[in-house]
């Protein structure tokens, strides 16, 4: 039986290397769509040989990807970017971008459109960010109506930017900041479980048409996770309460660096919960239960604990 070919746009990413790794032990031929196919090489090792097939393309310039999406069962959108630098915009990443890319495979024959949103964007008005995803879900939908939306909330794993980004300041900063006094909520997911949302979307016909927000089984607040971080890799820093326009004002500055820890917009998007809606479909309707961050964050972060990395080292010396 042929298998299956699935098209994967930002399968480099954190979220993208996961699904990849997935799909191909589903069985799927996957193609690597990306601005630069050398760099994925890395992906080549996910599967058997010949199946999966790297190629150069460019979401921007549409004659970069003419071909690409033939005979294509499904194609699936991970491409995203936290904030804005250099050429790369929101509107034109997330609206623009996704609009093409459900046109392209809508015309390509795809019979699955899988595109990755993310929690909250109906709910956090005044956000660039959320207004673009916005756009990109309603435009994904017009283009291609059989499309699955998945909304993830903050997501965590080993390579993550959140919980190992704030363990690394923990080590490095007197104080750490709660912006807002640190009341924002948060409903972290597993990486894995988000690629497995992924498979199972495709292995199931039913779950097209449909709108997923993917969070893991606790939420809390930006105070009780920078807690839990300095529990875990054995630190003590005070948290300092930094008011929403006192932070805006620091990402003025902050955003003029080639990675800016924080943007302005992203001071607008802690100012609104990051949680599941109580009638949504979720993991559960999936058929997936979520991995809790009290799992997995532990081992990840023991790299911070000096104490722990101490005696991991000294343990690999004595082998």
């Amino acid at each position: 039986m042929e298998q299956k070919i699935v098209t994967i746009f930002g399968g480099t990413g954190f979220i993208g290397r996961y699904a990849v790794k997935r799909l191909a032990a589903a069985g799927y031929t996957i193609r690597v769509i990306s601005r630069n196919a050398d760099k994925a090489l890395h992906l080549k090792t996910a599967g058997d040989v010949g199946q999966i097939v790297l190629m150069s393309g460019n979401l921007a310039h549409s004659e970069s990807l003419a071909g690409k999406l033939d005979h294509s069962y499904a194609v699936i959108n991970l491409v995203g970017a936290l904030y804005e630098g250099g050429g790369q915009r929101f509107g034109a990443l997330h609206a623009q971008g996704a609009e093409r890319l459900a046109q392209m495979a809508k015309a390509a024959g795809a019979q699955r459109f899988i595109h990755l949103s993310a929690l909250g964007v109906d709910k956090a008005a005044g956000s660039h960010y959320a207004r673009s995803k916005l756009l990109g879900e309603k435009a994904v939908l017009a283009a291609f109506p059989e499309a699955t939306i998945l909304r993830p909330s903050v997501v965590f794993g080993p390579e993550d930017q959140f919980y190992n980004r704030f363990a690394a300041m923990a080590s490095l900063c007197p104080a750490l900041p709660l912006i807002g006094g640190g009341r924002s909520r948060f409903q972290p997911v597993y990486v894995g479980d988000v690629a497995k949302a992924i498979d199972h979307c495709l292995a199931r016909p039913d779950t097209a048409k449909h709108t997923y927000e993917l969070g893991g089984p606790h939420s809390y607040t930006m105070r009780e996770i920078l807690t839990y971080i300095l529990h875990i890799i054995g630190r003590k820093r005070p948290l300092v309460r930094l008011p929403f326009g006192l932070a805006s004002l620091m990402a003025t500055g902050l955003e003029l660096l080639p990675y800016p820890p924080l943007t302005r917009d992203q001071v607008k998007l802690l100012q609104y919960d990051n949680i599941v809606s109580p009638n949504a479909l979720t993991l559960a309707n999936l058929g997936i239960a979520p991995t809790a961050v009290e799992v997995v964050v532990p081992e990840y972060l023991a790299r911070f604990n000096k104490k722990k990395a101490m005696a991991a080292a000294q343990e690999k010396f004595k082998k």
